[in-house]
């Protein structure tokens, strides 16, 4: 099975997913562009690991040999050499992943199977960029990756039956539950979820209720634990744009064309959590709803 994992990307999803492989003894080396970028990462793996040893999730000894099990790279060539799998978990951009699944192919073995964490990007497209396709699959991990137990499996339109299963048992081996989908605009998660949020944000939009109001009324009266605006707030509102884009663009269908409120948003670059200010402002560690209604609102 599989004994090394590199993993593309340093960032909040990136060094989730290496957290959670080295916790679980895999050999993981962690690739990003940016020495800064890896140090900051391996510092977040340090304090969460510490929050589970705090909550007796985990012993010291137990932490040290996950930080033992980590190893960095600032090159894709060098990172992936001995990979039996690569989990690229890059930006949510078509070109970047392209790029990258294109020099990942050059470099990697040439049985290392290669996953993407996308979270909408179409893992045919990805696959055919290389000259493995049925090689590729996605490997959709949910933030945070060491808490959140899902992991959406979806196979691209040549990936082999084989890589499925092998994935599929990978992801139960790290405490996972797998769901494997099929390869259409959004799969499943972000077809069902972006369309509620893109609905709830419509509802501020045309002055139906304000920000707590709404998510007051989806936290209450369905039992959600974040509201639809906040938890935008925390997914990042340019990458809420970037998925309800790909939706719009793959079915061609008005009902995922994304609400003029939230393009505005991102434009004016109001991005939620990650900027200090999206539907709630994040200043000095509080969250208070900051959205005001305005008359170029409706």
């Amino acid at each position: 099975m599989f004994k090394t994992i590199a993993v593309v990307g340093a960032g909040t999803m990136g060094n989730g997913i290496a957290h959670v492989f080295a916790q679980y003894g895999y050999q993981v080396t962690l690739i990003d562009i940016s020495q800064t970028a890896l140090d900051k990462a391996l510092q977040t793996i340090g304090k969460n690991l510490d929050r589970q040893v705090a909550k007796a999730l985990l012993t010291e000894e137990q932490k040290s040999a996950t930080l033992a099990n980590l190893r960095t790279a600032t090159e894709i060539a060098t990172g992936v050499l001995q990979a039996q799998l690569v989990i690229e978990a890059a930006t949510e951009n078509t070109a970047l992943k392209l790029q990258i699944f294109k020099q990942l192919d050059a470099a990697a073995p040439p049985d290392c199977i290669l996953a993407t964490n996308t979270s909408s990007i179409s893992i045919t497209q990805i696959a055919a960029a290389t000259q493995r396709p049925g090689k590729v699959i996605g490997m959709h991990f949910m933030n945070p990756v060491p808490v959140m137990k899902l992991v959406e499996i979806i196979n691209g339109y040549a990936t082999e039956a084989a890589v499925t299963a092998q994935i599929t048992e990978l992801s139960k081996a790290l405490g996972k539950v797998p769901a494997v989908v099929n390869d259409y605009p959004g799969f499943v998660a972000n077809r069902i979820l972006m369309p509620m949020i893109n609905e709830a944000i419509y509802t501020l939009y045309e002055g139906v209720a304000g920000v707590q109001e709404i998510d007051t009324v989806m936290k209450l009266g369905m039992a959600h634990p974040m509201g639809p605006l906040q938890l935008a707030d925390f997914i990042g509102l340019d990458v809420c744009l970037s998925i309800l884009q790909v939706l719009h663009n793959g079915f061609g269908h008005p009902k995922y064309a994304p609400c003029p409120l939230l393009v505005n948003m991102v434009t004016a670059g109001k991005l939620g959590a990650k900027s200090g200010e999206g539907f709630y402002s994040y200043a000095a560690g509080r969250q208070l709803c900051s959205w005001q209604q305005r008359p170029d609102h409706q």
